[in-house]
């Protein structure tokens, strides 16, 4: 076996470089837990950057893959499978009131992707309104909708006619939206740029805006999606029922996929308008079956909104003046610091608990959902030494 210092250095040597890496090597996982290659034992609060909703080494996930990956592993949608109907039925029926198409992939940009051609390909526009701090994902077409200017800007020119406005702010929406807008894409709860939620009534004036004036509405659930916020999906907090739907990250259990759900205003998309190799193959699909089974069986919506709720309460009460303010939904939380947040960050992992930032300034948790009670007493004590130290 590789020592810990021959890992680093391989990866150091080999790795592309487009990654900040931070040297503890990972060895396993699981449930809320994680070991390095020295022994040492965390809390993960970054699960993956919000993957292992289900916890790592999930026994449901275990058992399922094992048993499809004796049987096939791939098989491209031009032919017909058990495990890819069974999601794809799976998917609709938790979903938001409306959706009733299924488009499989890999990743959450690559469903930001398919959203934003679906609604090029029906509705014949070409522009497209996001938001200030949104982030959707960095392949070129989901990379000019997001909003972070040193993401975009070494890949410009991007694709023309985005218009970016201030979020959870409808007078600048009303004055973009028009006759050339193919969609709107929004986040319930903006993750990378900060971990700030939308209000209800302004998520749904976005949408009837879009009914009215025929754009579609794209809500971006990739990060929020699978019982994140308290609920199945952060869309279902206040009503909404989006045009089209992005998902990933925790959908498989850990696995890569992606999946955008379509509605009935979407239309007919041309045949071969988008197309992948390994989207919706059979061991993907079946370890969300179990992982999405596992949600509902274990009540994980439930469960991130009570112990959510724990460790928000927590936060708010420790007494710390570096602390410009706790927000966030369900086990999607942001701590605003009023100094950069990556030392904190660092110090907190010698502390025995993995977070990650939004933005500069502010500390995120996306814990698994299966995390226990006791762990999340823990971290907010952990949090609360590192920030009055």
């Amino acid at each position: 076996m590789f020592s810990p210092e021959k890992i680093i250095t391989l990866e150091n040597e080999h790795e592309s470089g487009v990654h900040n890496k931070i040297e503890i090597v990972i060895t396993r996982g699981e449930g809320a837990r994680l070991w390095d290659a020295e022994g040492n034992e965390y809390i993960d609060c970054m699960s993956g950057h919000g993957v292992a909703s289900v916890g790592h080494a999930n026994p449901a996930v275990i058992e399922a893959v094992s048993a499809q990956i004796r049987r096939i592993t791939t098989n491209h949608p031009t032919f017909y499978n058990e495990q890819r109907a069974r999601l794809m039925a799976k998917l609709i029926e938790i979903a938001p009131p409306g959706l009733e198409r299924v488009f499989l992939c890999n990743s959450g940009t690559e469903a930001v992707e398919g959203a934003l051609k679906f609604a090029r390909a029906t509705t014949g526009r070409t522009a497209f309104v996001s938001t200030m701090r949104s982030f959707h994902g960095r392949t070129m077409g989901a990379l000019a909708t997001t909003w972070n200017k040193s993401y975009r800007k070494p890949f410009k020119p991007l694709m023309p006619g985005v218009t970016f406005v201030p979020y959870d702010k409808l007078e600048r929406m009303e004055q973009v939206v028009d006759d050339e807008t193919a969609a709107v894409i929004i986040e319930v709860v903006q993750g990378e740029g900060g971990v700030n939620p939308g209000t209800g009534d302004y998520l749904r004036e976005v949408q009837t805006l879009c009914h009215e004036r025929g754009a579609l509405f794209i809500v971006d659930e990739v990060q929020t999606g699978f019982g994140r916020t308290g609920k199945m999906f952060a869309s279902q907090h206040y009503g909404l029922e989006p045009d089209l739907m992005t998902l990933a990250k925790a959908i498989a259990g850990g696995l890569p996929m992606g999946a955008v759900l379509i509605g009935p205003r979407v239309g007919q998309i041309p045949p071969k308008s988008h197309n992948n190799t390994f989207g919706g193959n059979p061991l993907c699909c079946a370890a969300a079956n179990a992982a999405i089974d596992f949600m509902v069986e274990q009540d994980l919506p439930g469960r991130s909104a009570r112990l959510g709720a724990l460790m928000m309460e927590g936060f708010r009460a420790i007494d710390s003046d570096l602390i410009r303010e706790v927000r966030g939904l369900g086990l999607m939380i942001g701590i605003q610091l009023k100094r950069p947040s990556g030392s904190y960050l660092a110090t907190l992992a010698e502390e025995g608990v993995l977070g990650l930032s939004a933005g500069s300034t502010v500390m995120r948790f996306l814990p698994p959902l299966v995390i226990s009670e006791e762990d999340v007493e823990t971290v907010v004590e952990k949090v609360a030494k590192v920030l009055t130290a």
